[in-house]
């Protein structure tokens, strides 16, 4: 009963961390809630078991339910009992894999050496070799960060805010740059160093909303983060006020607007846009419409580019095209060194949402449009945005 009642709350805590997308799980029965169910990269997904370490932090983050000056009943698990816990989940076939995060109990260092330990405990005693996304908690040691790595598939420093200001009005015991940057920066030397480390790479989040960021603070802060620190992506959870906590006044986040934010990750991230032409896509204030799929607005900005002559055009120009994604492009590409495309019907059968598509794009046989090739503009080149730079 001990054990159980610390996995209902240590796992209901571990909830406002992402790990990937996750469906509702009301549907659940209580002593369930810390199975997560993780969508991977390549389709599918996989149950994750999902819990805190411990829920007591020493930390005043103000959109935190762990803050440190929220009153409500806080437990621990020991590495011993938490590694048995989770064999028990994982040999009844309940979950196949652990995402394992905490609060900080007194000392960063300290609290992360007993994360480590049950992972330890997960590898080497009971010969655990399925997945394990470990939480790098902000202010750890390099010797708990470097040992972490050596045992995790996946590693992850939550940075929150975007940018030093943001931050500071998140906490007043963080710093960004030496207590989450520089961790993200030791994982980075670590996995050049061994490439058989951290497989899944690194991964951070952002709360959305807490700390009036704009998007184009979030999306440079990301973008700068996958050239520096080769993050293998961000996650954006809106902010949901907390009881008892400085923040709890303010509105929660719309969900529309995390939803804008990885539409637009995902084209700095798999489509290769550059910054500059995802900002595109922002308002005069700096956030993304939530009428409109930002794709959608930086093709309507960039009408010189269009439309593109599907049996010509290179897989770049094609992916700007709305309804056309990675898949369909490539599939336009090996189509076309068989036959020519001439129909709507062959792009609807590579996965073309050709409704989208259908005025920006040409091929013989569609009412010809007129062609401006002598006024086609380029983006300006601008400087490549460093971390410092976003950071601020």
């Amino acid at each position: 009963m001990e054990v159980e009642d610390k996995l209902k709350a240590l796992s209901a805590a571990a909830q406002f961390d992402i790990c990937g997308y996750s469906g509702p799980r009301d549907f659940l029965p209580s002593a369930q809630r810390f199975i997560y169910r993780s969508t991977l990269p390549g389709g599918g997904s996989v149950c994750l078991f999902k819990v805190l370490l411990t829920n007591v932090c020493m930390n005043d983050c103000a959109y935190c339910v762990n803050r440190v000056t929220r009153d409500f009943p806080r437990r621990a698990f020991q590495p011993e009992e938490l590694a048995r816990a989770f064999m028990q989940l994982y040999q009844r076939r309940m979950v196949r894999g652990l995402f394992l995060s905490s609060g900080v109990a007194d000392n960063p260092t300290r609290t992360m050496e007993a994360m480590v330990k049950t992972v330890e405990i997960l590898r080497y005693r009971y010969k655990f070799k399925g997945y394990i996304h470990l939480k790098i908690l902000p202010g750890a040691a390099f010797d708990c960060v470097a040992e972490g790595c050596r045992l995790a598939d996946r590693v992850s420093v939550n940075m929150e805010a975007p940018t030093v200001q943001h931050l500071s009005r998140l906490s007043k015991r963080k710093d960004l740059h030496r207590n989450i940057v520089e961790p993200m920066q030791w994982v980075k030397k670590l996995k050049a160093s061994d490439e058989g480390l951290v497989p899944s790479g690194q991964t951070t989040q952002f709360v959305v909303g807490a700390a009036g960021e704009t998007d184009l603070d979030l999306l440079r802060t990301t973008s700068a983060l996958y050239h520096e620190v080769e993050l293998r992506r961000a996650y954006f959870s809106p902010f949901r006020p907390v009881r008892d906590s400085p923040l709890e006044g303010l509105p929660p986040a719309n969900p529309l607007r995390a939803h804008r934010l990885y539409q637009s990750d995902w084209l700095l991230r798999v489509y290769g846009f550059p910054l500059n032409e995802v900002e595109l896509a922002l308002g005069e204030k700096g956030n993304l419409s939530l009428k409109k799929d930002p794709k959608l607005i930086i093709a309507e900005r960039q009408p010189w580019l269009f439309p593109v002559d599907v049996n010509r055009a290179s897989y770049g120009e094609l992916l700007r095209v709305p309804g056309v994604g990675p898949v369909s492009a490539q599939r336009i590409i090996e189509a076309r060194r068989e036959h020519s495309i001439d129909s709507m019907l062959q792009l609807r059968k590579m996965r073309v949402v050709t409704s989208r598509a259908a005025p920006y794009i040409w091929f013989q046989g569609m009412l010809e449009w007129e062609k401006q090739a002598s006024l086609i503009p380029h983006l300006d080149e601008e400087p490549e945005l460093t971390l410092s730079m976003a950071l601020g």
